[in-house]
């Protein structure tokens, strides 16, 4: 039966500000436009986001089974009562009328981008890799820029994910591996990219994010900042593309470092395109195709081997 105090405390109660109340705190570095972030100094993190039904919803990165309202919220830290949880809120409706609201507007999110971010969340930073490092030729020295801090994470199976994003923030992640390529169920493509640094003056775009990894091996430059698109563009890719461009500073320089094929040079069009779109005449295009290969990677594993790669470290034995 529909409940209409329920649905406004689901909807009306910032769920941010009541989680803020109990001791938890927003962690700005991980959050984004479309969701938040927030830890407690028990160890718990919980990311809320907004249902497409206006519902404010929280899940724990940390107990799969502790997600849902607000009242799912009270109910797994408090132990209250339905009753005692509708006393506990009445105070909370209409308080942003009230009050400057503490949090920006959080767009509501489609399920499947909520169970995309859901997955990612239980996966960790990866500044060390085993198969990028052994298998792709990545050096460890690179991974672990400030540059690409957070934009390589390993998963239980061990596989490199590469997060996309869009306007939104989080919206799929790519999945590699040997043998394997996949793509996460139920996201769409974004861009994956590094971050932006202060004195760049370069944005190089590849077709995968081991491409572009492998582009800033092969021509180190601290002043230029990497993209990726994933394959075959979505009509979504374009204006990403294009706002990626934008953003960078006067005169820069635009690579598309695509594949050296027929698809690649599709790519480049794309690019082409999108930077056209910006409207911006002082950025300077460059197309940038591998010598004498297919790809970046093959470009990168073609050179001699470092004497040491990735090792699993053991524990000192006293």
């Amino acid at each position: 039966m529909f409940d209409p105090e329920l649905e406004s405390f689901k909807t009306s109660v910032d769920l941010r500000a009541y989680a803020a109340s109990q001791e938890y705190t927003l962690d700005r570095e991980e959050s984004w436009r479309g969701s938040a972030v927030m830890r407690h100094t028990n160890g718990d993190k919980i990311i809320i986001k907004r249902d497409a039904d206006g519902h404010y919803v929280y899940f724990s990165v940390r107990h799969d089974g502790d997600n849902g309202s607000i009242i799912d919220f009270i109910k797994h830290r408090r132990g209250l009562t339905l009753g005692a949880i509708r006393k506990e809120l009445r105070p909370w409706i209409g308080m942003s009328a009230a009050l400057p609201p503490p949090f920006p507007p959080l767009p509501k999110t489609n399920k499947d981008r909520m169970r995309v971010e859901a997955r990612y969340a239980t996966m960790r930073d990866a500044p060390r890799h085993p198969y990028l490092e052994n298998e792709r030729g990545i050096p460890a020295q690179l991974l672990k820029r400030d540059r690409f801090a957070g934009r390589i994470r390993i998963d239980a199976r061990g596989n490199a994910v590469f997060p996309h994003f869009d306007e939104q923030g989080l919206c799929g992640y790519e999945i590699k591996n040997k043998g394997f390529t996949g793509f996460a169920s139920g996201g769409t493509k974004g861009l994956w990219s590094s971050h932006p640094e202060n004195g760049d003056v370069q944005l190089v775009f590849c077709e995968s994010a081991i491409d572009a990894l492998s582009h800033a091996t092969l021509f180190a430059n601290t002043c230029a900042r990497y993209a990726s698109i994933g394959g075959k563009p979505n009509p979504v890719q374009l204006e990403l593309i294009r706002a990626l461009a934008a953003r960078m500073p006067a005169s820069s320089e635009i690579v598309a470092a695509m594949d050296a094929d027929a698809a690649g040079r599709d790519l480049v069009q794309v690019v082409r395109r999108a930077v056209e779109l910006t409207g911006r005449h002082d950025l300077r295009l460059r197309d940038h195709e591998p010598s004498g290969f297919k790809d970046w990677n093959d470009q990168l594993r073609s050179r001699p081997k470092p004497v040491l790669a990735y090792r699993q470290e053991k524990p000192a034995v006293a």
